[in-house]
């Protein structure tokens, strides 16, 4: 996606070869123009695939999701990072690594908001090792439910996620997949 990859370059950085901030206009700062875009992008690319619920984890997935969700006419629902005292009943959890953070969250899904008819699109803000993914997988296989793909906003492509979902048999379409990254530099997949 040609728009979101100009915006990566005008207002993203590249702190070193690992750290990519877009904090400006996807995680802290949302340019929702852009996200309506990421959202269309990701639903005319799903659009046969009998979604019937958008995923994502919180909170930087949110806003991809929410377009995507809308889009397709479908639910969104948002994994949650932290036990909460207002989740009761059913729920599926699992451990997840952040590299990003370097800590560990249990990643948890309301049993009320999936089932096993469910075809889900998982949306995330960006792909590197693919933990965060592989937790989702996880935690939606639980419940029985089908993981039609991942939608992902910016794929860090020298990192192994990508490799380790498609090894899973799992489709992953990325709008932009990160080459090589330096400090303040950002080569793209063309």
């Amino acid at each position: 996606m040609q728009e979101l990859k100009q915006k990566i370059i005008s207002h993203g950085r590249a702190l070193n070869d690992q750290v990519l901030l877009v904090d400006s206009f996807l995680n802290h700062q949302v340019d929702v123009r852009l996200m309506a875009k990421v959202g269309e992008a990701f639903a005319n690319h799903f659009a046969d695939s009998g979604v019937t619920r958008v995923m994502t984890i919180e909170s930087s997935g949110i806003a991809p999701a929410m377009m995507t969700a809308l889009e397709l006419s479908v639910p969104l629902v948002v994994m949650k990072k932290q036990n909460s005292a207002i989740t009761r009943g059913d729920v599926y959890t699992a451990a997840v690594h952040s590299f990003t953070k370097q800590t560990e969250y249990q990643l948890s899904l309301s049993a009320k908001y999936v089932s096993a008819q469910d075809r889900v699109l998982v949306i995330d803000d960006f792909l590197a090792m693919g933990e965060a993914a592989l937790g989702a997988l996880n935690v939606i296989s639980q419940s029985g439910a089908t993981v039609v793909g991942f939608g992902i906003v910016i794929e860090k492509s020298f990192q192994r996620g990508r490799d380790r979902l498609l090894d899973k048999g799992y489709e992953v379409y990325s709008l932009a997949r990160v080459k090589h990254m330096t400090k303040d530099h950002i080569e793209f997949h063309e």
